[in-house]
């Protein structure tokens, strides 16, 4: 799913909302990065797996916890893998203002960025490898200062991301003239 931008008139941009829009506006990311959160956690799990088998095998295998390990964490990794992943896509969106992008993320840790466009000095699309597989891009948007100067926002399509950038340099431009 993905949303289009639509005209910019008198600086407002029109949003044609193909995804849904959760609760003050915001609009999802695509829900593919579901699957890139969960190849991320799943390679954050390996050495913890990996150092589990070794710490089985070396020094646990002949107790009475022997093999405990070997099916502990990589349970553990699995239910990680399967519950987190949806549970940060749910709590991630943005939302284009006129002025200002709005990022919001997190739960628990819950972060809510606005950036004024007038502080945007560039912008950078970036896809990893995962983010290639899945079919998803990452909008890196570097302002003014120093604290806290870029602020990301992944999960995007490729399109979406380019369109974005695209709406945020017309109204750099603007800003410019």
């Amino acid at each position: 799913m993905t949303v289009g931008i639509g005209e910019i008139e008198d600086g407002i941009v029109a949003a044609e909302a193909v995804a849904p829009v959760r609760p003050g506006g915001v609009m999802p990311v695509e829900r593919s990065y579901v699957q890139v959160i969960r190849a991320r956690t799943l390679l954050a799990w390996l050495p913890v797996v990996i150092g589990a088998v070794v710490l089985d095998r070396l020094v646990l295998a002949d107790t009475a916890v022997g093999g405990l390990l070997l099916v502990a964490i990589p349970l553990l990794a699995l239910l990680t893998a399967v519950t987190a992943p949806p549970r940060i896509w749910a709590r991630l969106g943005y939302a284009l203002e006129p002025a200002m992008l709005r990022v919001v993320r997190g739960w628990l840790f819950h972060t809510d960025t606005l950036v004024p466009l007038v502080r945007v000095q560039h912008l950078d699309v970036a896809r990893g490898p995962l983010d290639k597989m899945f079919g998803t891009a990452t909008l890196a948007i570097h302002t003014a200062g120093t604290h806290n100067s870029i602020v990301s926002l992944p999960g995007l399509s490729p399109d979406r991301a380019a369109e974005l950038a695209a709406v945020i340099r017309t109204h750099i431009k603007a800003d410019l003239d």
